[in-house]
């Protein structure tokens, strides 16, 4: 692996969290506020939910209100109680704006000696729910997938974020939760990648040879070349 000039990121599951996708840290905290579920269920109605807010989003909603919009849909196809459902969200969203707060220093300390991006499948809003983190201002591109028009693992998408910054694939290096998304979308336009997994100890069980692995985002400067 080269040493790259560049580092994009996944946003949900990566930025706000240490490899857990929105949609597990949704299950749990719901079975907490709202009550246990079967899984089957809970998953259609969540990407149903997420689906309806693609696109039809205000580009200036809050990361909170996305949220609270996303909980909302759960609860009126789940027929769940919307007060608990409320509690809910709102415990999500203090839990993401937390780790993202927390993430500020490391961000400063890469953004000292890389340019960073964001390349994910979102809602169009995207910049405002960087805003209310307090991150935007360590990234120098963010990618939204409504913006692009496509979604991970489509090369269009990293493609437009290293036009945005000038920069071959070789000189950039993707940080990413999933597999099948971030991985292979960064492997199909030959960008070097690590993968964020709860529990990894440092390498193996990447989707190439000599992959990094990491359990928290903390540990990335610690593999990079």
């Amino acid at each position: 692996m080269t040493a790259p000039s560049v580092l994009l990121f996944d946003f949900g599951g990566t930025l706000d969290s240490d490899g857990v996708p929105w949609r597990e840290r949704f299950f749990r905290i719901w079975s907490d506020e709202v009550g246990t579920l079967d899984r089957a269920p809970f998953d259609r109605a969540f990407y149903s939910a997420d689906d309806e807010l693609v696109g039809g989003v205000p580009r200036d909603l809050t990361l909170s209100e996305t949220i609270s919009r996303l909980g909302a849909g759960l609860a009126s196809r789940l027929g769940a109680d919307r007060a608990a459902a409320d509690r809910a969200s709102r415990r999500f969203a203090r839990e993401s704006l937390a780790m993202l707060a927390g993430r500020a220093a490391l961000l400063a300390r890469l953004a000292s000696t890389y340019r960073l991006g964001i390349v994910s499948n979102f809602y169009g809003n995207l910049l405002a729910a960087c805003e209310e983190a307090g991150i935007r201002a360590h990234f120098s591109a963010a990618i939204d997938s409504v913006d692009v028009g496509c979604v991970k693992p489509d090369p269009r998408i990293f493609r437009a974020a290293l036009e945005e910054l000038g920069v071959e694939p070789a000189e950039a290096l993707f940080v990413g939760d999933s597999p099948e998304r971030d991985m292979a979308g960064a492997r199909g336009v030959g960008m070097a990648h690590v993968l964020v997994r709860p529990g990894a100890n440092g390498g193996g069980n990447g989707c190439c040879p000599g992959d990094r692995v990491i359990a928290r985002l903390e540990d990335l400067p610690e593999v990079l070349p």
